[in-house]
């Protein structure tokens, strides 16, 4: 896999906007696998009003967005409300993001986010525009890349290092259970518990570790008066999907 943008294909187009779209989505398709299923990619029409890329093999749907210079803590988005529509159908795609140097012309960072971490709770909305602009009252939308779990982000390329294509085949299937999770607070219940022990940032950690969140989890969950035993629960779920294991009493760990 080849890190460098081909800047020869985008001779002909004059603006850094057309130039760039060029230039990542000619390296997407050329250098970046399902990963799915680790077939090759395939390009959508233009007009393709959702997915940039589709895998003809797994038929799962690819949108891409890049940002240059370094990755940050939000992904500006479209229109609010058609985000929110699209998380309640069955058609949003995954992401891929590409963080790249227009300096070096390189692929900086490149992962993907899988399509089972994105729930309202992660989408921001943004201040519509003022009465003088050209779209006023228009409200758009930030995808809120902090909120979502390490384990959503699995990378192709890392400051960057090439990963082992293995390696990425591996961390798409192990969170692939999150597509069971039909039922929006569910998921959301699960993925805060997944975040908490990023924060925790530990292979090995203990209960009462995830219970130092709790104040967190009922500001997020205050209809629920047992926010203990909601944790318990959630753990022993991701126990269940192998996602972690019980080391011994209280002590628990990453697989």
């Amino acid at each position: 896999m080849r890190v460098s943008f081909e800047n020869k294909i985008s001779e002909n187009y004059k603006s850094f906007s057309q130039k760039i779209r060029v230039l990542t989505e000619e390296w997407v398709y050329n250098e970046i696998f399902c990963p799915a299923c680790g077939c090759g990619i395939e390009h959508y029409a233009n007009n393709k009003p959702v997915a940039d890329f589709f895998c003809l093999n797994c038929t799962e749907d690819y949108e891409l967005k890049s940002k240059k210079d370094s990755i940050g803590s939000k992904i500006v988005d479209g229109t609010y409300r058609t985000m929110l529509e699209r998380l309640r159908s069955n058609n949003n795609p995954n992401l891929f993001l590409l963080n790249y140097s227009p300096q070096e012309s390189k692929v900086l960072n490149f992962f993907v986010i899988p399509k089972h971490f994105f729930i309202p709770q992660i989408i921001e909305k943004r201040k519509p525009l003022s009465e003088s602009a050209k779209r006023a009252g228009w409200v758009g939308c930030n995808i809120s890349l902090q909120n979502i779990p390490r384990t959503g982000k699995i990378f192709y390329v890392k400051d960057k290092q090439i990963e082992p294509k293995e390696k990425v085949l591996k961390k798409w299937r192990k969170t692939l259970f999150l597509r069971e999770q039909k039922e929006v607070l569910t998921k959301g219940w699960i993925l805060d518990i997944m975040n908490c022990i990023d924060r925790i940032n530990k292979q090995k950690f203990k209960l009462n570790e995830v219970y130092a969140f709790r104040k967190c989890l009922a500001g997020k969950y205050p209809n629920n008066k047992h926010i203990e035993d909601k944790i318990r629960q959630q753990l022993q779920f991701l126990r269940d999907k192998g996602y972690l294991r019980f080391a011994t009493r209280g002590t628990y760990e990453l697989i």
